[in-house]
């Protein structure tokens, strides 16, 4: 389902993105932006959600959708997945020694997919792992001050009951 819904953002960028004056894809800036916008977005797909995702469904999801509250995260998976995370934010953070933003100066798609899981991660008790990686928690924390992210995370629960309308 995440990269459908990746899918499903680019297009929706490419077909009304242009009358909003954005450029999130890389589309106006360069075959090289353009490119990056690209690398990073897959990066994002295939090795930063699958480290940081099993931490937010052991400590989040699978407590919502197991009767009764759910059992205590499966620490295995959720230090194995820190591991492979750690690894990846060492990537990230070269990367952010270099630029702004994962694919150059601006803030593209590529910044904007890590929001949700990245968001749900930060109310795990594990968020601290960002403070070792000082260049990636200071483009999280950019990220988070924009106005536009701020709105959006306002609609995202962050404690889930069953019955509950979201």
């Amino acid at each position: 389902m995440a990269t459908e819904s990746r899918a499903i953002a680019k297009y929706i960028l490419r077909k009304y993105g242009g009358t909003a004056g954005l450029d999130l894809l890389g589309e106006n800036s360069g075959i090289e932006e353009l490119a990056m916008v690209d690398v990073w977005t897959e990066v994002e797909a295939q090795q930063y959600y699958p480290a940081i995702s099993p931490v937010v469904f052991e400590c989040i999801i699978i407590p919502f959708i197991i009767p009764g509250g759910g059992a205590a995260p499966n620490q295995t998976v959720v230090d194995e997945s820190l591991e492979r995370l750690r690894g990846v934010l060492g990537i990230y953070e070269a990367r952010l020694e270099k630029s702004r933003y994962l694919a150059g100066d601006s803030i593209s798609f590529a910044d904007l997919n890590h929001i949700p899981f990245t968001f749900y991660f930060m109310t795990t008790p594990y968020a601290k792992v960002f403070d070792d990686y000082p260049k990636v928690k200071a483009w999280w924390e950019m990220l988070m001050a924009r106005p536009a992210v701020q709105r959006v995370c306002k609609h995202m629960p962050t404690e889930f009951k069953l019955g509950a309308q979201y």
